[in-house]
């Protein structure tokens, strides 16, 4: 058993050995102690260039450029990194001299990677932020002495997350964001979960896994992947083909993007169409992109003709294309589409297919003859991607494209499963799967959301008062009722409108309603998207919702356009309005105050708004009414819920539906589905799963792998098993616990002896655990609190359940408190105080936790010590030895956060914690007698000064700092010194006193903008401190390190 739980530094030699002994890269060694440690190591690269043949003033010109590039500082990460990406793919570009042709020196040689310098190094000490803070990477990837990777590496026991979050850290610019800027791969791993990977600027909730050849179980899943991505064959092609900067993202490839794209490789260097089904949310834009790049660049020949059906998914593709700096021509018109095809130029071009119609034919197949006999004369070897080939590969209109472009390459994209009626004409057309990525592969990889579905019968719910009343109580049976309160509030506006007889009516009090209970929707992170079937019910549901908490907050979006002709004879003169008058008035009304802009009408300004917002600001864009627009190709992160009241089917129902299934962060674990139409009456039973199928026509099944089927997890069932599996992952979480397993024995399992700070740092990740799997919890049960008896849990089920959410909440409370985390701030626990708010009843209204957003050393401060024991949960305050720790440990937290501001003044505070401590046990000190004492320590640790502390620094923490960490004889200095102290202080006799305000005008005078991190600043800071502090060049440093620390300088 001693080999389990290996420590990181295991795990960091044998990754080492893989990448030496397997890889083949060449180990630099420990950086630790290495001076001047840089993202660009000039000698590696200037040995690299100089067997590459390149003269020395070139390579010295281009290491000029590159580190220009890289360290550019009126440029943030993105760019940088964007710039020197350039340079590493198309090689620097230098001229020696005027008159002489500029020559490209290659960085890195692409066409033989096992030409170029792989190597790795270890323990990589940064220490050049703006922050001056110290970092270290675990590992660092370098090729040709270029850093192209950084791994951060744990044991097996932290989590994954912790690693990541500490690369994203290092990117801040206070720490070391210049390193990154040649950085392509970011990893962090560890044996128990394996390896995530992203790139700069990646956030934790897109880092991405690897999955290849999954029959293969030899080996950690981190050593295995490690082999496949960083192959220096496949790293360089990674670097090469895969990399995108996309509108100010940077982006690496999913796996099956890569696989999805290599077997596209293969079909056009044969010259083969065919179909790449890749399901709706996984990429399917990012894969046409990179294809289409890779086209153009290796075959110097190539054109590519994008081909859409819908006006708006070609201003996307457009959109797409201009954003990863690809420009690309959007074709006009048919004949402009025809002429731009017959000329070399431009090589990238998007249309609309309707395009290639003509609507004055009469003999549709005499027509095609005809354009076989006489096709179109198109220049170079032309490659046609047609975006969403279900709908339209079997239409006349695509025999029209093939008649016109015979020796083109068709291939076709789409997002949907392929029907049996559809599958020969398909295969006509485009030819076999290229590759293919389902549906359910893309939930079972967490590329994509698995959906949960719903059918509401909004008749049968509200059609009477008593029903009304029915239904609240029923909608609001989880709530504590506090926020039930609130909410019939709140409600009482909309009885008349659900008394009306209007159905549309109730549908927009039931979203209402879900915006103030659901999970997302009443947090304001997520929204939604109703979908109408008319654009006359859009305006209709637009106006209903202009009455509710909606108004300002959401938008109708249809493919109408108001014209004055609209209703130029609807006038009738009866004092009434026609439905074309209503839908010209709504849009009237919505585009006041919208203003056209170039090219684009106020109607489309309106709708560019309104999809901003939505996408950027779900809080103020709550709820977007459509017909069928915003069903394809809108990528919309926040939307959680979809609202359906149209009668959809097949391709159409899912590509709606998976609005809703894009990733967006932890809270967001499912998209959700809201059938007011029973649109799904094909129920699949065969396993047992309740799961409904989206599809009602007959599904091709003739492709390989996984089954094409699109289900919809119903909501009670998903429900039931999502809380029934958090509530059995705490108990094991808590299993390991000592009896009695009381509050003692928690504290212990869970922090250690918090007297102790390696001690709570080992066991930190049980306190992770917990945490986490406590959000999972709350999380389960508020998605079904409403609907526990319809999710079939008994009564005694019920109650059981609800005691233990609010024994965990306890358990978490208390853990908090006593380890002096405020683990509530991080990214995972973003809803959590809402949640606990909305369905934990508390004892007193609206107080969840003890000191509410309080730390505990301020309300002891401000309210005294017995206030402050009585505040806390009643798990800690019921035992002497636990109050005695947890105050401890929050005075040590403190000091430990503060001492860089003031060590010398917190070394102190620490000295009389561990005293008084250490009295307690030995039992000099009584309980009452200790908590008057630490009371006092409190106090001093949270102002930061003491009674020693001299009037005039009251207040000045950073004079104070100064002041306190002076121990040379200063008498003889201040002479010396500058005599003009600040009008603001009063001279004094205290000699410490006077160096402190000696030091502090000094600085103040002599300061630069911007100083921190910046070398040559700082040392004009140090020059003019050096007389003051008798030229004694460490007592420099060692106070240069204290004003550092001060945000007052």
């Amino acid at each position: 058993m001693d080999s389990i739980g290996q420590t990181e530094r295991t795990t960091q030699n044998r990754i080492l050995a893989l990448f030496r002994d397997e890889l083949g890269y060449r180990p630099l060694g420990d950086w630790t102690d290495r001076s001047s440690n840089s993202n660009i190591e000039e000698g590696l690269l200037t040995a690299y260039l100089s067997e590459a043949g390149y003269a020395p003033p070139q390579i010295g010109r281009a290491l000029h450029l590159l580190r220009t590039e890289a360290h550019n500082p009126n440029r943030s990460l993105y760019d940088n990194n964007k710039a020197v990406y350039s340079l590493l793919r198309y090689g620097v570009p230098v001229k020696m001299e005027a008159g002489k042709v500029t020559e490209s020196v290659k960085l890195i040689d692409w066409a033989q990677p096992l030409n170029n310098d792989f190597a790795i190094a270890e323990e990589v000490t940064l220490n050049n932020g703006l922050g001056g803070h110290e970092r270290r990477p675990d590992l660092v990837l370098y090729i040709n002495g270029i850093a192209i990777g950084v791994i951060e590496l744990k044991n097996s026991r932290t989590s994954i997350g912790n690693g990541i979050r500490q690369n994203l850290s290092n990117q801040l610019p206070a720490f070391n964001a210049w390193f990154f800027s040649t950085v392509q791969f970011v990893f962090a791993g560890n044996d128990s979960e394996g390896l995530q990977y992203g790139t700069v600027g990646t956030q934790e909730k897109y880092f991405l896994k690897w999955k290849e050849d999954e029959a293969d179980n030899s080996r950690f899943k981190i050593d295995k992947y490690l082999l496949k991505i960083c192959d220096k064959a496949r790293l360089i092609e990674l670097m090469h083909d895969f990399v995108i900067f996309d509108g100010g993202v940077k982006k690496l490839p999913r796996v099956h993007q890569y696989f999805g794209l290599k077997a596209a490789q293969a079909h056009v260097h044969a010259y083969k169409g065919g179909i790449l089904w890749h399901t709706q949310g996984s990429g399917k834009s990012i894969v046409m992109v990179l294809l289409a790049k890779w086209i153009l660049e290796n075959k110097p020949n190539a054109r590519v003709l994008i081909v859409t059906d819908r006006d708006e998914l070609d201003k996307q593709i457009e959109g797409v294309f201009n954003e990863s700096g690809e420009p690309i021509k959007r074709t006009s018109s048919g004949r402009d589409l025809m002429q731009q095809l017959g000329q070399a130029a431009p090589r990238l071009l998007c249309s609309l297919v309707h395009k290639f119609g003509r609507r004055d034919v009469d003999d549709f197949e005499a027509f095609i003859k005809e354009l076989t006999a006489q096709p179109c004369p198109t220049v170079g070897e032309l490659f046609v991607f047609v975006d969403e080939c279900h709908r339209t590969q079997s239409g006349k209109l695509h025999r029209t494209m093939k008649a016109l472009m015979p020796n083109a390459v068709f291939i076709g994209f789409t997002g949907t499963p392929l029907l049996k009626k559809d599958a020969q004409t398909s295969r006509e057309v485009f030819g076999d799967d290229i590759h293919t990525y389902k549906f359910s592969e893309g939930v079972e990889d967490g590329v994509v959301l698995d959906l949960i579905y719903e059918a509401r019968d909004i008749e049968q719910s509200l059609g009477s008062q008593d029903k009304i009343d029915a239904w609240f109580d029923a909608k609001t049976k989880a709530l504590n009722r506090w926020q039930k309160a609130a909410l019939r509030e709140q409600w009482g506006t909309m009885q008349n409108v659900l008394s009306s007889r209007s159905r549309m009516d109730r549908v927009v009090s039931d979203i209402v309603f879900d915006f103030g209970v659901k999970p997302r929707l009443n947090n304001q992170r997520g929204n939604a998207i109703l979908v109408a079937s008319s654009i006359y019910e859009a305006c209709k549901y637009y106006e209903l919702l202009q009455k509710t908490l909606f108004k300002g907050k959401c938008a109708v979006v249809t493919s109408y356009n108001p014209q004055a002709k609209d209703v130029t004879l609807e006038e009738t003169g009866a004092n009434t309005q026609t439905d074309k008058q209503f839908l010209y008035d709504t849009y009237k009304a919505l585009l006041q105050g919208v203003d056209a802009q170039p090219g684009k009408s106020k109607t489309e300004v309106y709708e560019d708004n309104v999809k901003k917002l939505f996408k950027e600001q779900p809080a103020n864009m709550k709820l977007l009414v459509v017909v069928d627009k915003l069903l394809t190709g809108f990528d919309a992160p926040s939307c959680t819920y979809l609202y359906i009241d149209k009668s959809m089917q097949d391709h159409g129902l899912f590509q709606a539906i998976c609005r809703v299934n894009r990733l967006d962060g932890d809270d967001k674990g499912f998209g959700y589905i809201v059938d007011y139409k029973d649109l799904f009456k094909k129920l699949v039973n065969e396993k047992g799963t309740g799961a409904l199928q989206v599809y009602s026509s007959e599904l091709d099944r003739s492709a390989d792998g996984a089954a094409p089927d699109v289900l919809l997890q119903d909501r009670l069932a998903k429900g039931r098993e999502r809380l029934d599996g958090a509530l059995e992952a705490l108990a094991l979480i808590c299993e390991p616990v000592k009896p009695p397993k009381s509050e003692l024995e928690q504290i212990h399992y869970f922090c250690g002896n918090v007297e102790l700070p390696a001690d709570l740092l080992e066991h930190e990740p049980q306190r992770v655990a917990l945490y986490t799997a406590t959000v999972a919890l709350v999380r389960a049960y508020a998605a079904i609190a409403d609907d526990l008896a319809e999710a079939k849990y008994s009564a005694e089920d019920i109650g059981r359940i609800k005691k233990d959410v609010q024994s965990y909440l306890n358990l978490r409370e208390i853990i908090r408190k006593a380890s002096g985390e405020a683990i509530d701030l991080k990214a995972y626990e973003a809803d959590m105080r809402h949640l606990i708010d909305t369905y934990i009843e508390a004892d007193e209204p609206r107080l969840i936790s003890a000191f509410g957003d309080m730390p505990l050393l301020e309300m002891i401060v401000k309210s005294g010590i017995a206030n402050a024991i009585a505040s806390l949960p009643d798990g800690i305050k019921g035992s002497r030895d636990a109050v005695a720790e947890t105050i401890a440990n929050n005075v040590r937290s403190k000091i430990i956060q503060e001492h860089l501001n003031n060590p010398a003044y917190y070394d102190r505070m620490s000295k009389l914690l561990e005293e008084i401590i250490a009295d307690l046990k030995a039992r000099r000190l009584d309980y009452e007698a200790y908590l008057k004492k630490i009371a006092e320590i409190a106090r001093q640790v949270q102002s930061g000064e003491d009674d020693e502390t001299p009037h005039m620094l009251k207040n000045k923490a950073w004079l104070r700092a100064i002041y306190d960490n002076l121990r040379i004889d200063v008498a003889p200095a201040v002479e010396n010194a500058i005599r003009e102290p600040r009008e603001s202080y009063a001279v004094s006799d205290d000699a410490r006193l006077s160096m402190a305000l000696v030091i502090d005008e000094t600085v103040r005078k002599v300061r630069p903008d911007d100083w921190r991190g910046n070398q040559a600043k700082e040392n004009e800071i140090k020059r003019a401190l050096l007389p003051v502090l008798y030229n004694d060049i460490e007592e420099v440093e060692r106070i240069f390190e204290i004003i550092r620390a001060q945000k007052e300088y």
